[in-house]
């Protein structure tokens, strides 16, 4: 018995899926509506937005020397509003409008990308500027000279826009199944399968290896922060639909949930390690935390420090077993 938990703890993905069978079969019977159709294929409406700002941060993360986004809760705040404007305010069609949006996310990926990677300031530091920044500059488009000074969400989208997020295929939400999903399989076949995963964890486990090695650092770390602002876009698109408003503060708070995910997930803070299949499960285990929580009719205050609590036991769990393997 010894020997089967010492190899369930081993494995980080066959743990997360004991922990998220325990926490389903807690939740379905202690919390009334939980257990319901209606109920868990909204949760995975929520899960899309989170999840793809979770693997915004594990890509960063697996890059090693200190990599963090801060910035990606701000990023989809910004793109989310510039969406919004562009096609309620200016009358821009949704086709062009975003894939303009997609592009602003790149582009301050590119921005703090480039701050990491060349001018070498602390990732902590670039996004954290990042986060205040952006989400200023989401204020700043929001306002609408007709009602003064004062940021206003935008509300009048044409009916075709709400498709990607209210839409569903058999009962599953569109955007799990024709965003999500592809975004996870194209993600886990270039970290598994592809040279440039290689290099990526090559990077992140030791970056003088793999200077000496050959491997381009400075583009490895640059590329994963344009990903972390396109997926951060990507999350803005689908929330902005699903909710069908957008608002300049959109993505606030996103960002520590999304590290949350992606250390539970066993991303190691300390960059080289971490899979996409972990990331999966732990995004299914705070997206059901959450939903729990509300239903059970746990004050926000409450929900926030048991994200706090699971934030500090995965980081001590990656530690043990950091140890463990050194034994």
């Amino acid at each position: 018995m010894k020997k089967f938990w010492d190899f369930v703890i081993e494995n980080r993905s066959l743990f997360l899926a004991f922990v998220f069978l325990g926490v389903f079969l807690v939740l379905s019977v202690l919390v009334p509506g939980f257990f319901t159709l209606y109920n868990l294929t909204n949760m995975t409406q929520y899960g899309v937005e989170l999840g793809l700002l979770a693997f915004a941060e594990t890509m960063v993360i697996i890059s090693g020397g200190g990599g963090i986004d801060l910035s990606v809760g701000s990023m989809m705040s910004l793109v989310a509003i510039v969406i919004g404007v562009l096609i309620g305010r200016v009358g821009i069609p949704p086709l062009l409008a975003i894939p303009v949006g997609l592009m602003c996310g790149a582009s301050m990926g590119l921005v703090n990308g480039m701050l990491v990677s060349r001018i070498k300031i602390l990732p902590l530091i670039v996004t954290l500027a990042g986060l205040y920044v952006y989400r200023s500059l989401a204020l700043i488009v929001a306002v609408d000279p007709q009602f003064g000074p004062n940021p206003m969400p935008v509300s009048n989208f044409p009916e075709s826009f709400y498709f990607v997020g209210q839409y569903r295929i058999g009962g599953i939400p569109f955007q799990v199944l024709c965003i999500y999903l592809p975004v996870l399989i194209l993600l886990h076949f270039i970290l598994t399968r592809t040279g440039y995963g290689r290099k990526l964890y090559g990077v992140g486990s030791n970056e003088k290896a793999a200077l000496f090695s050959g491997i381009n650092v400075k583009n490895i770390r640059l590329s994963v922060y344009i990903m972390s602002g396109i997926l951060s876009g990507l999350a803005s698109w689908i929330i902005t639909s699903r909710i069908a408003s957008a608002r300049p503060d959109i993505g606030t708070g996103f960002e520590l949930q999304a590290i949350t995910i992606a250390v539970l997930g066993g991303v190691s803070i300390q960059g080289g390690e971490g899979t996409v299949l972990g990331v999966v499960l732990a995004t299914f285990i705070i997206t059901m935390l959450n939903n729990g929580l509300q239903l059970a009719g746990i004050h926000q205050i409450w929900q926030l420090g048991a994200l706090g609590v699971v934030l500090i036991g995965s980081t001590l769990l990656n530690q043990f077993l950091i140890k463990r393997r050194k034994l």
